[in-house]
């Protein structure tokens, strides 16, 4: 089905909440709020803002309303999506009778919802549809801070399903003109909430496990530090206090990796249409690996791309602001190649480095690049993060003597 497309403009400063009820001042974003409700309650998807990035929403009960995501997005049946609820009462509604949530969800809602958090609850598929949860034992739930989304849900009365506006495997949307320029035709409303604040998706936790333990399958807006403080001060009661453990850096499980119980785990993510090469600068190489010289790595990358028109190659450039591969990039003088510079902001701020991440990868193949570099950063606070949606969007990667 073809949409025209209308981007309906929401003013954020007009919503407030009281008692988990929005008050919106503005008429014009309270009629675009009201519209986009009518659209989900007519099971179509709508596209809006999150603090994290833009979402593609539609009723998470409803399972032909769901199937429009997938079928909008191209995405693949077996990859879950997260439910976001705009209030307690909400998330109550769509979880088994009777569960009694832990201590640690007590404290990790009371501390970060509304926010970029996503829980693991058990779930009721006599609820919750099986093509939410992709036929998994839980359900992944947040309750987004952003005052358009959780406005929407609030006056939609319904729980949403909404993974990120795109295609799937393209960089995640932060602004409404990315969604316009990828899913035109396909969605017929976007609410333009103006840049997300945080840019990267939030941060998935297991909590469910006989262990206690806190499992981070996917990090994103809180960072494994809020989290490791969140425990410190709050559970230092518990007998037995429970760990942050982070998937591929504390454990394994293959299992979750194949049938995975929330996004962005088993497949390829984050990728713009030209190659992504990950420029290795802080960590060390497998041994027997050598780093590459820059010229090196240039002749190299003059090689592989065919440009065909006589024209310089247009190489895009993302990386931290202050660091020195930056400035040697920005300071060579190569007829061959136009340096296309995205910086990601300085290295001591990865959450910044954090927010402009999709961004500068949407920026880059807008403008036509044929290459896209990315410098690593420290996978501390935000840049784990960042690190783990740069691994999947990279095709190649190269350790760089800077």
């Amino acid at each position: 089905m073809a949409f025209a497309t209308e981007v309906l403009k929401c003013s954020t400063t007009s919503i407030s909440f009281e008692a988990d009820q929005p008050r919106i001042g503005s008429p014009e974003t309270l009629q675009a709020l009201q519209r986009a409700s009518e659209q989900l309650h007519a099971l179509q998807t709508v596209a809006f803002p999150t603090e994290t990035v833009y979402g593609l929403g539609a009723l998470a009960l409803e399972p032909d309303a769901v199937s429009r995501i997938y079928s909008t997005k191209g995405r693949p049946p077996d990859n879950p999506l997260i439910v976001h609820v705009s209030s307690r009462d909400m998330l109550l509604r769509i979880l088994p009778q009777g569960y009694v949530m832990s201590k640690t969800y007590e404290v990790l809602i009371k501390r970060f919802w509304p926010g970029p958090l996503t829980l693991l609850f058990p779930t009721n598929p006599s609820i919750v549809p099986p093509i939410i949860t992709a036929n998994q034992p839980t359900v992944a739930v947040r309750m987004p801070s952003h005052p358009v989304a959780r406005a929407l849900i609030a006056l939609t009365d319904a729980p949403v399903a909404a993974p990120s506006a795109n295609s799937s495997g393209k960089p995640s949307p932060t602004r409404a003109e990315h969604v316009l320029n990828d899913l035109r035709g396909k969605v017929g409303i976007i609410l333009d909430g103006g840049p997300c604040g945080v840019g990267l998706e939030s941060t998935v936790v297991d909590g469910l496990q006989p262990d206690g333990n806190l499992r981070v399958l996917r990090p994103g807006g809180v960072t494994v530090e809020d989290l490791e403080r969140a425990v410190d001060e709050d559970l230092a009661d518990l007998g037995s206090k429970p760990k942050v453990l982070v998937h591929r850096r504390d454990y394994r499980d293959e299992a979750i990796e194949q049938a995975p119980t929330t996004p962005g785990m088993k497949y390829r993510h984050y990728s713009p249409s030209v190659p992504v090469t990950l420029l290795l600068t802080q960590s060390e190489p497998p041994a027997g690996t050598k780093r590459m010289p820059l010229q090196s790595f240039v002749d190299e990358l003059k090689a592989s791309i065919t440009e065909g028109d006589g024209r310089p190659l247009r190489v895009g450039v993302l990386c931290p602001s202050d660091s020195l591969l930056h400035a040697k990039l920005s300071s060579r003088n190569d007829p061959d190649i136009e340096w296309i510079n995205q910086p990601l902001g300085p290295v001591a701020e990865p959450a910044v480095s954090a927010q402009r991440l999709f961004d500068g990868l949407l920026s880059l193949d807008s403008a036509k690049v044929d290459h896209i570099v990315v410098e690593e950063i420290q996978e501390e606070r935000e840049g784990l993060a960042v690190m783990n949606r740069v691994r999947k969007a990279a095709g190649d990667n190269v350790w760089m003597e800077v």
